[in-house]
């Protein structure tokens, strides 16, 4: 499968910005599904976002809907996520995940092969 690296988490202010990235190694990156996923101290890990492979779908959790946007350049292998109108809930670990099989996009962490290390984002208030 894949390898993934995250970048662009950091701390940030309530009501800031901040867009993550995740470069993937492979030239066949537009033959992943992509998605983004979260595990804050003490919870589960869950899902952010997803994108189709060639980017035409989308998929957002209720808590983000709004405020982030995923969205990837295939001629770079990289996907990314903004993150606008941060709250301090979504203080997390962020991952990004890719799967060579899935079709569509998926909210199930279970579908995706390939993870990445993280990247904290960390929000005060």
């Amino acid at each position: 499968q894949v390898q993934l690296v995250e970048s662009g988490g950091g701390l940030v202010q309530a009501g800031g910005s901040l867009r993550l990235s995740c470069a993937a190694s492979e030239r066949t990156f537009r033959n992943y599904a992509m998605g983004w996923f979260r595990q804050a101290p003490g919870k589960e890990r869950e899902f952010v976002a997803a994108i189709s492979r060639g980017g035409s779908t989308t998929d957002y959790a209720d808590s983000v809907k709004g405020r982030f946007t995923i969205s990837r350049d295939n001629a770079k292998n990289t996907m990314y996520l903004q993150m606008n109108n941060l709250k301090p809930e979504d203080t997390a670990v962020y991952y990004c995940a890719a799967d060579r099989g899935l079709w569509g996009t998926s909210r199930k962490g279970a579908d995706f092969g390939s993870w990445g290390q993280g990247t904290q984002v960390t929000v005060s208030s």
